[in-house]
């Protein structure tokens, strides 16, 4: 409770804002139907990245927040767009045309989602592999994009049978993941820790940013096992984001105790 009292106003205003569209999808379509999903989910993720840039410029300023902002947002495009028409490095897939607009046939709020969780799993990253833990800065930063990857990885195991399931996009043959190709998340590792290699700041809004992969942790297990019917991919995502997220809280904890 300490540390959210250290959260900038505006910065907790939109993360309780951004929450409360994640909470209020299935209500809508409840209420008005399916055809109102791809307009919720683009509102959802509008909100999400305007969070996003409020949360990095207000913690560490706009020069630094538009650093991060814009190379991971035509990064993940450009992957997304080799990915579609190659099958690299996830395996074969499609985009089908409900997400509007595309460009070169990636739906623009795809590097957006992107930017939802990928400064998060950075934190993620930050907090388990510290300075001191190794005796090289190099060693330092192979591990902490070896952990960011896997932070990011981890929303994969409910995001990508959420959005198959709402026909977002298609697999060209079923995987034994619940339908999705082990590849692809061979691929989601390797392309996050490459990036995150490239370009992890040194510094980022930590408390904020953890606060942010706790609910995208919670809502996605809960809305995929109570209300979107994948009760599978609730508990994989479950596990998988929950042990990241106690792991980085686990170290901040050791950190923190006296000698």
């Amino acid at each position: 409770m300490q540390s959210l009292r250290r959260i900038a106003p505006l910065i907790l205003v939109s993360i309780v804002l951004w929450a409360l569209t994640l909470i209020a999808t299935p209500i809508f379509l409840w209420t008005i139907g399916k055809g109102i999903l791809p307009l919720v989910v683009g509102a959802g993720v509008l909100v999400q990245a305007v969070t996003m840039l409020v949360t990095l410029w207000q913690g560490v300023g706009m020069g630094t927040a538009l650093r991060a902002i814009l190379p991971i947002l035509f990064f993940a495009w450009l992957v997304e767009f080799i990915g579609s028409r190659t099958g690299f490095p996830f395996g074969q897939y499609a985009y089908t045309g409900i997400l509007q607009p595309q460009v070169g046939g990636v739906p623009l709020l795809i590097p957006l989602a992107w930017l939802m969780l990928l400064p998060a799993s950075w934190v993620v990253a930050l907090r388990v592999v510290t300075d001191d833990g190794f005796s090289h800065p190099v060693w330092v930063r192979l591990g902490r994009a070896g952990v960011a990857a896997l932070a990011f990885t981890a929303w994969d195991l409910g995001l990508d049978p959420q959005m198959v399931s709402w026909g977002f996009w298609t697999w060209e043959k079923a995987g034994l993941y619940f339908g999705i190709p082990l590849t692809n998340y061979l691929g989601w590792l390797v392309v996050s820790f490459l990036f995150t290699l490239l370009y992890l700041p040194s510094r980022l809004p930590e408390t904020p940013l953890m606060l942010m992969y706790a609910i995208t942790w919670f809502l996605t297990s809960f809305g995929l096992a109570f209300f979107w019917g994948l009760p599978g991919p609730a508990v994989f995502c479950f596990l998988g984001m929950g042990g990241m997220l106690a792991w980085a809280c686990l170290r901040r904890r050791n950190e923190s105790k006296p000698d």
